[in-house]
């Protein structure tokens, strides 16, 4: 880890070879570190909104439901519990917007001058998120497009599936955008000026021929994965793997999941040899990542790079 920096404090924290697990809230966390800590942030947020309260979790595992839609077996298969977003009122979706506000600027406190940010999200609610995150200071960067043919949307009106059976309430989701931020860089420096100072400003190419591109073709996550992690919301590793790649430009340096649940980011940091820092505030959670993180780390997956190939777009 960086010399002379005690990310831990005074919190539960374990480590692993290369990364440090903290049992925290990342609000008070994150406002507690010293500024200018890490080179980059990779995350997939509870979206501070109910699905992670205590009675909501709990709901999910009685199969009751709440904010979670439990859906039926399809083809037979046991489609997993989804947040129901759009149940959200008014009072909740500006709640998350001063969420991700707040948790923007904190981002900006923690992160290195041109360090970056990739953030999961969804098609229904990455508007509020986005432009949060720009409010608090961020820079927008663009989008990271995993394609994933997931169950998510597709569904006939709810309770009036016979009555207009040719209707769907919202398209069926075939892709999951990542936001992609940057905190801007000092000013009259440039990304070059960046990565000799800081080691940031830029995202790592995937080879010397082939640059980053903001799709990946994706797979749901295995059923190995999530044997090993019962999370709701895991990534595959194969996916992740790929993200924190790129997020550091020079292949070194901090990686924060300040919103580690069971631990997949930092598992992919893990197997690229990667420095990071996870944060997580939920005891389970945090207890099921010092189980799954090594588990994770050591799976075997395909790592051929599985972007779209550029000369697929590229001009005759």
């Amino acid at each position: 880890m960086v010399a002379n920096i005690d990310f831990a404090l005074d919190y539960r924290s374990a480590t692993f070879k290369n990364s440090i697990v903290i049992h925290a809230d990342c609000f008070e966390w994150m406002g507690r570190i010293q500024k200018d800590s890490v080179h980059a942030i990779v995350t997939d947020p509870p979206y501070g909104v109910k699905e992670y309260d205590f009675d909501q979790i709990e709901k999910r595992a009685n199969g009751n439901g709440g904010i979670w839609r439990i859906p039926p077996s399809f083809d037979g298969s046991n489609r997993a519990p989804l947040p129901r977003f759009t149940a959200l009122n008014q009072k909740e979706r500006a709640s998350l917007q001063r969420f991700f506000v707040e948790w923007g600027k904190l981002a900006m406190h923690v992160l290195l001058p041109g360090g970056h940010i990739f953030i999961a999200t969804n098609a229904f609610l990455s508007q509020i998120v986005f432009s949060s995150l720009v409010n608090s200071g961020l820079e927008f960067r663009g989008e990271l497009i995993r394609l994933i043919r997931t169950f998510r949307g597709g569904d006939r009106p709810k309770n009036a599936e016979n009555v207009f059976p040719e209707v769907c309430s919202l398209p069926r989701s075939a892709y999951e955008p990542w936001g992609i931020f940057r905190k801007p860089l000092p000013k009259g420096m440039k990304v070059s000026d960046c990565l000799h100072t800081y080691g940031t400003g830029g995202l790592r190419r995937i080879s010397m021929d082939q640059p980053f591109t903001d799709v990946i073709v994706s797979e749901r996550t295995s059923h190995t994965e999530r044997l090993i992690a019962d999370h709701p919301s895991i990534k595959p590793q194969s996916f992740l793997r790929q993200v924190v790649h790129a997020a550091l430009p020079l292949g070194k340096g901090i990686i924060l999941d300040p919103f580690m649940g069971s631990g997949s980011t930092i598992a992919a940091s893990e197997s690229q040899g990667l420095q990071s820092i996870g944060v997580e505030r939920y005891m389970d959670y945090f207890n099921m990542g010092l189980q799954a993180i090594p588990k994770l780390t050591n799976l075997s997956v395909k790592t051929d790079i599985r972007q779209l190939d550029l000369q697929e777009f590229a001009e005759d």
